[in-house]
């Protein structure tokens, strides 16, 4: 099954606490996973930034809202339970409780006009949405990265050789490779075919190199291309290649490069444009936003 979204957790999460007993954040997750039958991959599933698993956030999500809304209280600190409330709430046996529901209480009201005041966001907005705060935020991060990744290839793919040149140096330094950007310039020459060949620096010290070819092709590049690219590997007595390109390549070629002994890392369009915003290479930082979480070490009294 799907993971629940945060609003389908709160009625099962309120039933869990039913019992009216001090229940811990991690009991009532591994509680209601084994409860909905989530298997060990839902459970593992990570949101985009890998920091903290989907289900654990989407039940955290659920816990603050109807403790906004009065249904929950916190005990002390990780733990928390039913109040009156809550119990009321579900002697009416309602069908599902969602955010709409939680509006019937003055507490959650106050809380969601504080929230949308500090957001800036609409009350539509955060109806309709079954995304966690957190999720939205990692949602939106995502499709602005997914834009800027097209429009950074595209851009790559239009530039003249020389510029894709230098733009395939830059980068290979700010990956750590070629040692200075001098140094690389140097490894790297033109080849007059509208790309570049060479050999580069694998480290900063020289111990070993990498040969290096682009191409600023449109077409797919085939088995026939990398063959000719391991062939240049063995006549330069080199066992490590790295093969970029601004379009994609086959199957045949994908893989030919997994049979072979040579190490080769191919690069595609869409990796070449990631790598370059991973390393800020053709694009600046506009804004930066930190999230924060509550240290629990901090609040334990010795």
């Amino acid at each position: 099954m799907a993971i629940p979204d945060y609003q389908s957790l709160m009625l099962p999460l309120l039933r869990f606490a039913a019992d009216g007993n001090e229940h811990s954040s991690r009991e009532v997750i591994e509680g209601l996973a084994e409860k909905l039958g989530l298997t060990d991959a839902e459970r593992r599933e990570l949101l985009p930034s890998g920091q903290q698993p989907t289900f654990d956030n989407r039940v955290g999500w659920a816990r603050t809202y109807m403790s906004k809304a009065g249904l929950l209280e916190p005990t002390r600190r990780g733990y928390f339970r039913i109040t009156q409330r809550g119990r009321d709430v579900l002697a009416k046996n309602p069908p599902d409780i969602n955010v709409k529901f939680l509006e019937q209480f003055p507490e959650f009201i106050e809380f969601r006009t504080k929230r949308r005041e500090r957001e800036e966001t609409t009350e539509a907005v955060e109806t309709e949405t079954l995304e966690t705060p957190a999720e939205l935020l990692e949602t939106a991060y995502h499709k602005l990265r997914e834009d800027l990744s097209g429009e950074v290839l595209k851009i790559v793919k239009e530039c003249s050789p020389s510029f894709f040149e230098r733009l395939v140096i830059d980068l290979l330094v700010k990956m750590g490779y070629g040692g200075t950007r001098k140094e690389a310039g140097k490894a790297i020459g033109r080849s007059g075919d509208e790309g570049i060949d060479g050999i580069i620096n694998e480290d900063r010290l020289g111990l070993d190199v990498v040969y290096v070819q682009a191409k600023r092709w449109q077409a797919l590049v085939g088995r026939p291309e990398i063959q000719k690219f391991a062939d240049a590997l063995q006549g330069h007595r080199a066992k490590k290649g790295i093969f970029i390109t601004t379009s994609a390549f086959t199957k045949d070629a994908e893989d030919y490069v997994a049979k072979i002994d040579s190490k080769i890392v191919l690069i595609d369009g869409e990796q070449l444009a990631e790598l370059m915003i991973d390393h800020n290479v053709g694009v600046a930082s506009v804004a930066s936003y930190e999230t924060k979480r509550i240290d629990s070490d901090y609040f334990i009294e010795s």
